[in-house]
């Protein structure tokens, strides 16, 4: 699957209207790659620890002592391809423990990549998602319902907070092509060393 890449649809469960993004990965890709790109067009700030289910198996960060918690492999050592290769294109993934915010991956198809597009890559999506520590999705809600009335009496406290006004359709894209060029150019720059090395051992 070394030219093969994954178009995958990302979606926020428990939220409506529905919130969800596409991605293209190369299919050789891990799961921590893929964690990386939902982190980017979901324009989360990797704060927090993540998780994919998948079947009775968790891959996540690995920790010596998870005993306490579900026993996680890491998600480095899964690539989509095998996952493919196993049957499986449907999986949850779970970002902040907290704020609980979990997602529906789905491995649409395998398609050919194209030699002039840089991967990882964002295709589309709508709606943006929630700021880092809302409040999960209650907190989401209230975050919104005081976003969308001027005169809502904690409206000026979550704008600043947040930072500015909260636009629950702009999903900046032009701000996740950016976070995924940068997860491109560091796949070019590891293949590129990886090639270099080969060739100063031949």
């Amino acid at each position: 699957m070394t030219d093969q890449i994954a178009r995958i649809r990302i979606t926020l469960e428990d939220l409506k209207p529905a919130l969800w993004r596409r991605v293209e990965l190369p299919a050789i890709n891990s799961l921590k790659t893929l964690h990386l790109a939902i982190q980017a067009c979901m324009l989360f700030e990797n704060y927090h620890l993540f998780r994919f289910d998948i079947g009775d198996t968790a891959y996540g960060i690995r920790f010596d002592d998870d005993d306490f918690m579900i026993r996680t492999r890491d998600a480095a050592h899964m690539r989509i391809g095998k996952l493919v290769e196993r049957g499986i294109t449907s999986f949850t993934y779970t970002y902040d423990f907290g704020d609980d915010w979990r997602h529906r991956i789905e491995i649409e198809e395998i398609i050919p990549a194209n030699p002039g597009i840089d991967y990882p890559r964002f295709v589309d999506g709508e709606r943006r998602a929630p700021p880092e520590d809302v409040g999960g999705t209650p907190g989401f809600e209230e975050f919104l319902n005081a976003m969308a009335k001027p005169r809502h009496p904690e409206r000026a406290s979550m704008v600043q907070w947040y930072g500015g006004v909260f636009n629950p359709t702009d999903i900046s894209p032009d701000e996740i092509n950016a976070r995924m060029a940068k997860l491109a150019k560091r796949r070019a720059q590891g293949r590129a060393a990886y090639a270099d090395a080969k060739s100063r051992d031949s």
